[in-house]
């Protein structure tokens, strides 16, 4: 049966009349759901930590900021918009002091619920509304009048208001103009980590340095082996994102779609197909989470060692000189930056 897809007509800005929204943290998703909500008529704040970086870029936007358990003390509707492996820390030292029944906690991202490194007390409510979209995205689409789709979950309906408080802010940041669907903690969690680790991130880049390392150690020219195994993929996703696989397929040639439908599957088989089925244990019993937590808790050790190894993959190298003759592509560097929480 089909999900009930949620829009405007389904959702009242009007419930957060009298009530005061805090996002913890100016990051990607942060800075966009406090803007979206701020221009949506809302009255939002912004909670951050004694001497972020965020403070004035935050007060420049217009937010009257506080520390995070003041702005936890103030607020009805407590977003917590930290990466997964601060929240924790944050919740211990000023969230959970801070907390008072009836409020709200709002995530976009249900791991410390879910893998219950957060156990928030019952007197509560606890929300998701995750935007299916980078916080860029998520600003940019809502200023130009429109939207990116997004998830609402409850976890615990303390007021028996918790839904109407999650459709309310999944329209504060335009979540109903696209269409807004009712998960859970469970499967947004482990559905969204499946796919980053399986397909998104993990198998795609995986797939290109693959692909790429194939052509070269076969002789052929490092940037030939760049433009058809990491140049290309996005015009080939951007059809399959406007039109599915068969609307890409239609766009392709006859001898494109030929090779697709005979050789793709050879390359990713069934023992592919097997695998991603044991990453996906991993989740679901907490390997996955338990594995990260000791990980981050532990300094980042082997998750630095690998990012740094990709850094030097001789794809980046070939990439970043021909990005640089491509002058109507965006460039991003990222080297040095971090979200600002």
């Amino acid at each position: 049966m089909p999900a009930k897809v949620y829009t405007d007509k389904d959702a009242n800005l009007a419930f957060f009349k009298n009530k005061t929204l805090a996002v913890l943290g100016f990051g990607s998703q942060g800075h966009a759901h406090a803007l979206n909500l701020k221009e949506s008529g809302c009255k939002v704040i912004i909670g951050l930590y004694d001497g972020s970086k965020s403070i004035p870029v935050a007060r420049e936007k217009g937010f009257e900021v506080y520390s995070t358990g003041e702005a936890v003390r103030r607020a009805d509707v407590i977003f917590v918009a930290l990466p997964d492996t601060k929240q924790a820390a944050a919740y211990k030292k000023d969230i959970a002091p801070n907390l008072s029944k009836g409020k709200s906690l709002l995530f976009s991202h249900g791991f410390s619920i879910h893998f219950k490194t957060i156990v928030p007390p019952k007197n509560v409510d606890v929300i998701l509304v995750a935007p299916k979209g980078p916080g860029h995205i998520v600003r940019r689409q809502f200023t130009e009048g429109k939207g990116v789709p997004a998830l609402i979950a409850v976890y615990q309906d303390a007021t028996k208001q918790a839904r109407k408080t999650a459709l309310a802010w999944a329209k504060g940041v335009g979540g109903t103009r696209a269409g807004v669907i009712e998960t859970t903690f469970k499967e947004e969690t482990e559905t969204d980590l499946f796919g980053e680790q399986t397909v998104l991130c993990g198998g795609v880049s995986a797939l290109v340095q693959a692909g790429y390392e194939t052509l070269v150690e076969a002789g052929y020219q490092p940037e030939m082996a760049y433009f058809e195994c990491l140049h290309e993929l996005k015009l080939i996703v951007d059809l399959m994102n406007e039109s599915g696989i068969s609307g890409m397929r239609f766009s392709i040639s006859e001898t494109a779609k030929w090779g697709d439908v005979t050789v793709g599957p050879k390359i990713v088989d069934k023992s592919v197909k097997k695998r991603m089925k044991a990453a996906l244990k991993d989740i679901q019993t907490g390997r996955f989470a338990r594995g990260w937590v000791k990980e981050y808790e532990t300094g980042y050790k082997k998750y630095n060692a690998l990012l740094k190894a990709g850094e030097k993959h001789g794809i980046e190298q070939v990439g970043s000189r021909l990005r640089g003759l491509m002058p109507w592509m965006q460039k991003r560097s990222l080297k040095g930056v971090q979200a600002a929480y």
